[in-house]
């Protein structure tokens, strides 16, 4: 069988050669749960996936996940070191290669966006994290995801800024801004980006609805740093 591959952005899924295996709910969840963890106990992963249960019904329903998910043909996908459990380090983790991917651009100062798949990598990281469940575990994972993916969309836009490359980088400002609509440092960055293109007005309105945003939901004023930004473009 050809190279397995689990996503989680997105949603779940598990494939080979890009054809999916339907798996049952509790297999995809333990696939799930060891490639965000790189691999747990069995009982603290049964405990972690079934917590209003009693040990022993967890202990079971883990058993169950175990045997319907470990493997595929003649690959195998869970590897049991007991008491531990891990994914087989042949299966690919679609979360995984996308963090690995923008760890090796921001190594590499000479290498553009732009000519390292810069849509796709904007694409994959405006994916969420298993958006369709609500497993109280995912809700610490979900935040580490989603600090990871704002830092690297905000490296991007500064790297294409300096390129001058300006509608990919005010693309990129805007998908971070729609992950998390009250984040100062992502409305500094399209603020930045007008004012290098020279359209001060453009600036200037989308500070005033920033502003206007943090009042309606915070009640809070934008910081120094912003308002030091736009100061010069202020009719005296």
């Amino acid at each position: 069988m050809d190279e397995v591959r689990v996503a989680l952005l997105g949603g779940f899924e598990c494939a080979s050669a890009g054809v999916r295996i339907a798996l049952p709910l509790g297999a995809q969840r333990l696939l799930a749960l060891l490639a965000l963890r790189g691999g747990m106990n069995r009982a603290a992963a049964g405990e972690c996936l079934w917590p209003d249960s009693t040990r022993g019904r967890a202990a079971a329903n883990l058993r169950s996940a175990l045997w319907r998910g470990r493997q595929i043909g003649d690959v195998t996908l869970i590897d049991r070191a007991n008491p531990r459990l891990q994914l087989a380090p042949t299966i690919g983790i679609d979360l995984q290669e996308l963090m690995s991917r923008v760890r090796g651009i921001r190594g590499s100062a000479r290498r553009s966006p732009a000519t390292s798949g810069w849509e796709s990598m904007v694409d994959a990281l405006s994916r969420d994290l298993l958006p369709d469940w609500c497993d109280d575990w995912l809700v610490l994972e979900r935040e580490r995801w989603d600090q990871f993916r704002l830092h690297a969309l905000e490296g991007l836009v500064q790297q294409l800024l300096g390129e001058e490359q300006y509608m990919a980088a005010l693309q990129t400002a805007l998908v971070t801004i729609a992950i998390e609509p009250i984040r100062e440092t992502a409305h500094r960055l399209v603020i930045e980006l007008h004012i290098a293109e020279g359209n001060g007005a453009s600036a200037l309105r989308h500070y005033q609805r920033y502003r206007g945003l943090l009042q309606r939901e915070l009640g809070v004023a934008p910081s120094k740093r912003m308002d030091q930004l736009v100061r010069p473009l202020m009719a005296p």
